[in-house]
């Protein structure tokens, strides 16, 4: 009984972190920092990835590069939307490669540091869980930029002059001009969030004595 009430809480969990990340998202969408929206979803799934585990971190992840596809392929995200045109198949498998993986691995650092030192270091492993996620979502970014959109990226500034005119190449305006400033602010959103995430992951963990 205790067991079938357990799953059934892991579900419901689930559930309520897979609509955060669905509203956090949208709104997001609307909060850039240069062309990219500041993905503040990365804190449910790190949360998710933490109190169940590295595959819900995974799902909540999946979650929310489906919704990153899907906001480029309607045109709502300008940016998605160029990529999308240029290469649909790695456009998909990017948006939800990067995601799934920042929650499978924020989870499965969680999981890793906990085995080697147990339940005393529980703000530590929060914290480098936190910052995993978005070293994860940000680095696969950039590989994906650079091998399959190279073309598209190093054609970017003549396009739009005014947006990305000030960078020279693919790698600057790659580096600089799309993953820089929106990495810095995911990172440190992450980082200052940690303290709060510990006392969710905490309370929640006593609650149903995980």
């Amino acid at each position: 009984m205790k067991r079938t009430q357990s799953k059934i809480l892991r579900m419901v969990e689930l559930a309520m972190l897979v609509a955060l990340v669905v509203v956090l998202q949208l709104l997001g969408s609307f909060v850039k920092i240069g062309p990219l929206p500041m993905s503040f979803v990365l804190v449910p799934i790190v949360i998710g990835a933490c109190l169940l585990g590295a595959k819900e971190g995974a799902i909540l992840g999946a979650v929310f590069g489906v919704i990153t596809m899907v906001m480029g392929i309607s045109g709502v995200d300008a940016f998605s939307f160029l990529l999308w045109e240029a290469s649909p198949f790695w456009f998909v498998v990017i948006c939800v490669l990067k995601a799934t993986a920042a929650g499978l691995c924020s989870g499965l650092v969680y999981k890793l540091l906990g085995k080697a030192f147990g339940d005393k270091y529980t703000y530590a492993r929060t914290v480098l869980a936190s910052i995993t996620a978005p070293i994860v979502n940000t680095g696969i970014f950039v590989i994906g930029m650079l091998v399959f959109f190279f073309d598209t990226m190093q054609g970017l500034p003549a396009l739009f002059p005014e947006a990305f005119g000030q960078y020279g190449n693919a790698f600057e305006l790659v580096f600089l001009g799309l993953a820089g400033l929106n990495f810095v602010g995911e990172f440190v959103v992450n980082l200052v969030l940690s303290p709060a995430m510990v006392r969710i992951i905490d309370a929640v963990k006593k609650r149903i004595k995980i």
